[in-house]
């Protein structure tokens, strides 16, 4: 369904610190840096593939959030949802749910969430029963 989705940063590099670092648990990695301005950068499995973007925003205003706005990463496994919010508040994250089942959106759903350094609020979740 998705091509890619973009989140603005005002301060990439930063950002480019905190995504490899939050991604790398969930199997994704930096695929691009496109612009040659040091403008933006992309994460992905593989490339071509969906991708998340980072961007400084193109008009040269502050980039913001959205109010509701989320991007959720699919996880591999229940420990990689740990590391991926292990890694957030290592890298300048902010807690917005630590790692646990939220039965209510489905009984295998285990989740966190962060905001990252920007501000935009992130999930990792892993949809498989917990393994021994």
């Amino acid at each position: 369904m998705f091509s890619y989705v973009s989140l603005g940063t005002n301060d990439l590099a930063r950002a480019m610190r905190f995504f490899d670092a939050v991604l790398t648990p969930l199997g994704h990695q930096r695929v691009e840096d496109y612009d040659p301005e040091d403008r933006s950068a992309a994460w992905g499995l593989d490339d071509p593939g969906p991708h998340l973007w980072v961007t400084q925003p193109f008009d040269g205003q502050p980039a913001t959030v959205g109010n509701g706005t989320m991007v959720s990463f699919l996880a591999p496994d229940r420990a990689a949802v740990d590391a991926f919010y292990a890694a957030a508040l290592a890298h300048g994250g902010a807690d917005e749910g630590p790692p646990g089942l939220r039965p209510q959106y489905g009984p295998n759903f285990y989740a966190a969430y962060v905001r990252d350094p920007d501000g935009n609020k992130l999930n990792a979740v892993c949809y498989q029963p917990a393994t021994a």
